[in-house]
């Protein structure tokens, strides 16, 4: 992987730690991607397409094979959650989202699981770094891009799980802006959750620790 070296390749250090060409262009399109799906954007998508782009090369070149090739999925589940926002118009109070039921819940539960365990045993074979929780990371992720382009509000819940699993995995593999780049994302996906429950008149549930991030964001 030395010719992807250059994306993660250190411009300089800030507090002690390395900032590389790649870690601040995901970062940047990143939050922007996450911002404008919050805001119920269909240019959220294309932003998201260049985010992975660059991310998937980053995470190449760090040997997260699971990361890397979800960035793949991403693209291609981007490009059609573009297609189907764009033949389904839009609410007269903003974005069209719709919940989901408990049983769809639950068949999306048991498939992140046989995803995690299947991604894990191939990430064994490949020697990749950190097996159990790439694969985790990557069933969650695929289930809430699912669900975002059906604009269900259950995708942010599933977004935020994956923040929660993403911030320490990238830390531990010195990649602090994307970690950032994660803790930023789940409090993006706080607000947006509460915003897209107020789009589809639903009630917001006060979880621990939420409303202050919520309150902070608004």
């Amino acid at each position: 992987m030395d010719f992807l070296a250059p994306l993660t390749q250190a411009l300089f250090f800030a507090g002690g730690m390395p900032m590389s060409f790649g870690d601040m262009f995901g970062f940047l399109t990143g939050v922007l991607c996450v911002w404008l799906t919050a805001r119920a954007s269909i240019w959220n998508f294309p932003a998201g397409i260049l985010s992975s782009a660059v991310l998937g090369l980053v995470f190449l070149q760090q040997r997260l094979f699971a990361d890397a090739s979800l960035q793949i999925v991403f693209i291609v589940l981007s490009a059609q959650g573009w297609i189907m926002w764009r033949r389904r118009k839009p609410a007269a109070g903003g974005g069209q989202v719709s919940g989901t039921s408990l049983r769809e819940q639950l068949v999306l539960l048991v498939v992140a699981g046989v995803l995690t365990l299947v991604l894990w045993e191939v990430l064994l074979r490949l020697k990749g770094n950190a097996p159990p929780v790439d694969a985790l990371v990557t069933a969650l992720s695929l289930c809430a891009q699912w669900q975002l382009n059906r604009r269900q509000i259950s995708s942010w819940g599933w977004w935020i799980a994956v923040d929660l699993v993403s911030i320490p995995l990238y830390w531990s593999r010195d990649l602090p802006l994307i970690s950032g780049l994660s803790f930023v994302f789940l409090l993006i996906c706080i607000r947006g959750w509460w915003h897209w429950r107020q789009l589809g008149k639903l009630p917001m549930p006060v979880l621990p620790g939420h409303y202050a991030a919520a309150k902070a964001l608004s």
